[in-house]
């Protein structure tokens, strides 16, 4: 009987560390499955912001749209590289918004991973608040987009805004979710069509592309002059590409039309 006791507590701890051990692998899991991505959308939205709002504030004039096209577009290329495993490394709500369109994510993490975007936001606009010069920040209007100075301007930024953010979040889709087109060298192109974009329309809209980029100092330097514009113009761009993808470019399993 001694030994039966004793085989049968051996079976009781055994079953005890095989349930916790259940539970551990269950809440790692979860951690990233869920919280890592969201953290990662955070962290590298704030790190994008906060670059792109030095390159803006401490810009040097004479390098004019030079400095901020490369310093967005190298940032994007790192950013994209490092975390894409973790989280999809969107850190853009237009490409969010896309990517779940054209089935690359689901959609319990989309509305998560725009909290996690826009929070990074307004914390990488702080930072830079914080770092820069106080005269240099109220110049360059804490990096916030101030180029639309009157209505006259109004169309064409809003049309350069859905056109531009329609090709990159177009090359994202092509790249990163279309099984037809991916490539290792996502980060390198989404990085060089940044740099195209900000170089091509930076004095037409500034080229923001990206709503929590135009929020964070937004907010940051109370400046909301115009502001719907690089919410509903990137977004809206978003939207046309995924449809190109999902009616024109996409492969069989993500066109919806003319599969036969």
């Amino acid at each position: 009987m001694g030994a039966e006791k004793i085989e049968m507590g051996d079976v009781d701890c055994a079953l005890m560390a095989k349930g916790k051990k259940q539970d551990l692998v269950q809440l790692t899991n979860k951690f990233e499955k869920f919280f890592q991505p969201c953290l990662a959308e955070l962290v590298g939205t704030m790190f994008f912001v906060f670059i792109g709002c030095l390159s803006v504030i401490e810009n040097v004039p004479a390098a004019g749209r030079l400095q901020p096209a490369l310093v967005h577009g190298l940032a994007v290329a790192v950013l994209v590289a490092v975390m894409d495993n973790i989280s999809g490394s969107h850190f853009n709500p237009p490409f969010t918004i896309a990517i779940y369109l054209c089935g690359g994510i689901e959609l319990r993490m989309v509305g998560a991973y725009l909290i996690s975007q826009m929070i990074g936001g307004v914390l990488g606009a702080g930072m830079a608040k914080v770092m820069t010069p106080a005269d240099r920040y109220s110049n360059a209007t804490g990096a916030a987009f101030d180029i639309i100075q009157s209505d006259i301007q109004l169309y064409p930024a809003l049309m350069a805004e859905v056109t531009m953010t329609c090709l990159i979040t177009m090359v994202v889709l092509l790249v990163a979710v279309n099984n037809k087109t991916k490539t290792p060298l996502a980060p390198f192109l989404v990085g060089c069509t940044v740099i195209i974009n900000i170089l091509a329309g930076g004095d037409i809209s500034g080229t923001c592309l990206n709503p929590v980029r135009a929020f964070g100092p937004a907010l940051m330097a109370n400046y909301w002059s115009y502001h719907w514009v690089y919410w509903a113009g990137p977004i809206g761009g978003g939207l046309v590409a995924a449809a190109l993808l999902r009616l024109i470019l996409g492969d069989m399993n993500l066109r919806v039309v003319m599969k036969s």
